[in-house]
């Protein structure tokens, strides 16, 4: 029971200290396939590529640092975004491509408070991993890389943000052989955007 006591005292000691520094968000967006790759991947493969671009979904969990003062941010977040599926065809032959994405960032976030505009802007590195199915053959690819982030959102309350953010991603072409075939289905290099709201607690 002491035990108990301790930790819910500690609880309600640290908790305050910590408040309004956790966020989680909420994502939506949209990139384009890098246009070289996707050249070489008509080239190599021929076939049609049903889009060139993909849509995204995503979720992420944040925690701010106070610097010098309560307006300047150090930040790190990671998240999980889950892109559309992709498609490629040649004649009988049909391939589909299922990616998820796990980013790391860390930021430097200018917090102009409540009922007003912040910005941000970081670093950080990618996990992306791609699955290729073709009837019952089935390759993975994973891959690291590193990408940049900035961003801007309207604090509307201590508890709900919502802005836009753009990230571009370095040399995140997947390279894949299938039904022997090779070459490339999607390359997330380059800039996507998206529309973020985030809940901060």
């Amino acid at each position: 029971m002491k035990k108990l006591i301790m930790t819910v005292l500690a609880v309600l000691l640290v908790a305050p200290a910590f408040a309004n520094n956790w966020g989680l968000g909420l994502r939506g967006g949209f990139g384009e396939d890098d246009p070289k790759a996707m050249k070489e991947a008509h080239d190599n493969l021929g076939g049609d590529l049903t889009q060139a671009g993909y849509a995204f979904m995503g979720i992420e969990g944040l925690y701010e640092f106070d610097l010098n003062d309560t307006a300047n941010k150090l930040g790190v977040k990671i998240g999980l975004d889950i892109f559309g599926e992709n498609e490629w065809k040649q004649g009988a032959v049909k391939v589909t491509e299922d990616t998820f994405a796990i980013p790391l960032t860390v930021y430097y976030r200018r917090d102009g408070g409540v009922q007003a505009f912040s910005w941000y802007g970081g670093a950080g590195v990618t996990f992306i991993k791609s699955e290729l199915e073709s009837g019952e053959t089935s390759v993975k690819e994973d891959k690291w890389f590193p990408h940049v982030v900035a961003g801007a959102e309207y604090r509307f309350s201590r508890l709900f943000a919502l802005g836009l953010e753009g990230k571009y991603n370095i040399d995140a072409k997947l390279e894949k052989s299938i039904d022997g075939h090779k070459g490339v289905i999607s390359d997330h290099s380059g800039f996507s955007a998206a529309i973020v709201a985030k809940f901060y607690f």
